[in-house]
């Protein structure tokens, strides 16, 4: 059952001072994962995600990202009352990769009122800075490779795995604090009923053997063998993407930790692979979407819960999924076998649509300047159903001491 709407949505007492602290201890980090339902408990649209996901991503004890990074959460308080929060991150994949990489901002949550989103930006800030940070870039929860950024549009729409949700209010506080020009991500939704043509969404030619993909093959997900494709996965995705703004390479313990929180998930038909002359030249991730089957039990579901969202995943009760990880070769890239392959692994997912329980699989993040995959994907989703956006600024350095 939904939660009644909470008291801390909105503050009736906007003169109390606003305190940030930073977060300590265990206690601290489970009222950080769950402040978010708390926070938005009744308003229309949103759905909580499950804690236990949710620490996945965040937690230091279950959260592969500590492995190479720094990492410091917060909760603003009002009046004894949490009403909002923001973690800092240092990535040190990133800063390696880059000197002048910024630091990060991820999970920020509030109420509608900007002293509150401003002081837990300031108190981010204030934190990167200490760290040797010239920059911060956000929301990444905890990193590009997690949920990246603010939810402008689609509050109304239905609730999608690691994609998260934010009121349509905090874009403006966010923006208020004075960031640069941000870059959009976009969502798109893909019927798979029946009522699109796969014709309109690749250009002919395009079955694997035949003209240009006549040394064209796919393979399917092996449980036995889902290691060594996970690896496979994680090298040409890195191989995709690495130039590409935003960008930080997954770690082989990142991937391995992926593949052991959705392995309950996936089915052999959820990962395409496709292979040029027997050599792995592109790739695509599907996740049923975990809201189908728990989004009405709530954050922390009770044990008669629990037990009705095992059943639930035993007979797979999706109705909808997502592609989270789509590439392709760099070696390909800027050739014309290069443009099919996308056309190629989104029309596999269609054939394979007629196997799977879904009505819909959404195809997100796709960078807003992505012209090419947007071209393909819009012959199937005219328009994005989501739109989120990643924010950036300098961090400004404190005016030196020149004493009396």
């Amino acid at each position: 059952m939904p939660q009644p709407e909470s008291d801390l949505v909105r503050s009736d007492s906007p003169a109390d001072a606003v305190s940030v602290t930073p977060v300590a201890d265990k206690a601290g980090i489970a009222l950080f994962i769950s402040l978010p339902r708390r926070l938005y408990a009744g308003l229309a649209g949103f759905v909580p995600p499950l804690d236990l996901e949710q620490a996945d991503l965040l937690h230091p004890a279950k959260s592969a990202f500590y492995r190479h990074a720094s990492v410091q959460m917060f909760i603003a308080w009002r009046s004894g009352a949490p009403v909002g929060r923001i973690c800092a991150q240092v990535d040190f994949v990133a800063q390696s990769q880059d000197a002048n990489a910024p630091g990060y901002f991820g999970a920020l949550d509030a109420i509608d009122d900007r002293a509150v989103v401003h002081a837990l930006l300031d108190a981010a800030q204030d934190w990167l800075r200490a760290q040797g940070m010239r920059g911060m870039r956000g929301p990444l929860t905890p990193s590009p490779n997690g949920e990246s950024g603010l939810m402008i549009e689609g509050q109304s729409e239905p609730a999608m795995i690691a994609m998260p949700w934010h009121p349509v209010w905090l874009a403006d506080h966010v923006a208020a604090f004075g960031f640069d020009e941000t870059n959009d991500l976009l969502s798109y939704r893909m019927p798979l009923d029946g009522t699109t043509e796969l014709a309109h969404a690749v250009p002919d030619g395009m079955k694997p053997g035949q003209g240009a993909l006549r040394n064209i093959a796919i393979k399917s997900l092996s449980k036995k063998e889902i290691a060594q494709q996970g690896e496979v996965l994680r090298t040409l995705y890195n191989d995709a993407w690495k130039n590409t703004w935003n960008f930080v390479p997954l770690q082989s313990y990142e991937i391995e930790s992926m593949i052991k929180q959705l392995a309950p998930l996936l089915r052999s038909e959820h990962y395409v692979q496709i292979e040029q002359n027997g050599v792995p030249v592109a790739m695509a991730l599907v996740v049923p979407n975990l809201y189908d089957i728990a989004g009405d039990l709530g954050g922390a579901p009770s044990p008669f819960g629990w037990a009705r969202l095992g059943i639930r995943l035993l007979r797979h009760r999706f109705t909808s999924a997502r592609v989270i990880l789509l590439g392709v070769s760099s070696r390909l890239q800027g050739t014309l076998l290069g443009a099919l392959m996308p056309g190629v692994a989104i029309a596999e997912l269609f054939q394979r649509g007629h196997s799977l329980p879904y009505n819909h699989v959404d195809l997100g993040w796709i960078r807003e300047h992505d012209m090419p995959m947007r071209r393909l994907i819009e012959r199937i989703a005219p328009l994005p159903n989501k739109r989120y956006r990643v924010y950036e600024r300098a961090i400004e350095r404190p005016a030196p001491d020149t004493g009396p």
